[in-house]
């Protein structure tokens, strides 16, 4: 099975355009690590949390938006061996990132099923 890369992070709703130019910009360089696919997704229907919540996960501020994404990877080989060489790697270096990353979560998962 292969691994995932998830991702949380607020956004300014203002930068919605420029975080999706970013996020098409990312791809090649993932693509380039092996990644099988990058799916980034605005939050549309996020309800206030009273003790957890996305907006609560993030610290969400006015006029911002809940972004959720992950990439998919062959393998946890594959996807360590990115995060282990992009900080060297220019395609990273110079990318746009529209978004507060102190704020940002993200981790590796193992999926244990998959409907489709």
């Amino acid at each position: 099975m292969s691994y995932i890369t998830g991702f949380l992070t607020p956004v300014k709703a203002a930068d919605k355009a420029r975080y999706i130019e970013s996020a098409r910009k990312s791809w090649p360089a993932f693509q380039k690590y092996g990644a099988l696919e990058q799916v980034e997704n605005w939050g549309d229907d996020i309800r206030p949390g009273k003790v957890t919540g996305f907006d609560l996960a993030v610290k969400l501020e006015d006029g911002e938006v809940p972004v959720f994404s992950w990439l998919r990877w062959p393998d946890k080989a594959t996807a360590d061996k990115c995060w282990a060489q992009m900080q060297d790697d220019p395609d990273f270096q110079n990318m746009d990132m529209p978004f507060d990353g102190k704020r940002m979560m993200w981790g590796g998962f193992e999926p244990i099923f998959e409907g489709r």
